[in-house]
């Protein structure tokens, strides 16, 4: 198999292979207490709720049946927060590279998502030491904050 054939292979340098995932975060590139992550911005489809619930294995129908999410009070079915979380994960994984680990992740929701909004995700860096990062951490919709939270980033060893 070579590259071209590997459903991994990607152009993005810090692709898990390629050695320059842990060179892209030293020296002016590694991250400062104030540093802003670029923004994500995530259409909030029926198909992603749905799937996202699925995939979670929660099966309340508030995620998946429209009426019946009417009929207890909401106007259309809604993103669990296990999704939530995972976009939280994906968000600072696709910004710090994907050899960084997840060590604590503090979450509340707000707004819920509804199919047809955007979310749109951002962070920023509050702390860095040994080895971690701490970003606050928001996702905001039209309703208003989605999601908010703090998730403590382990960093590749050599970049903080």
């Amino acid at each position: 198999m070579t590259a071209g054939d590997d459903p991994r292979a990607v152009d993005d340098p810090r692709a898990v292979d390629d050695p320059r995932a842990v060179d892209d975060l030293q020296g002016e590139d590694a991250p400062r207490p104030g540093d802003e992550l670029p923004t994500l911005t995530i259409p909030i489809t029926r198909t992603l709720i749905v799937a996202g619930a699925l995939a979670s294995r929660d099966y309340q129908d508030v995620h998946h049946d429209t009426e019946a999410a009417r009929q207890k009070g909401s106007p259309e079915i809604f993103m669990n927060i296990l999704t939530t979380n995972g976009l939280v994960g994906r968000y600072l994984t696709d910004h710090f590279g994907p050899r960084c680990t997840l060590r604590k992740v503090a979450i509340r929701l707000g707004a819920p998502n509804y199919p047809g909004d955007t979310m749109v995700l951002s962070g920023t860096v509050t702390e860095v030491t040994d080895g971690t990062a701490v970003v606050r951490v928001v996702g905001a919709n039209g309703l208003g904050h989605h999601v908010t939270g703090t998730v403590t980033v382990g960093l590749p060893e050599g970049t903080a």
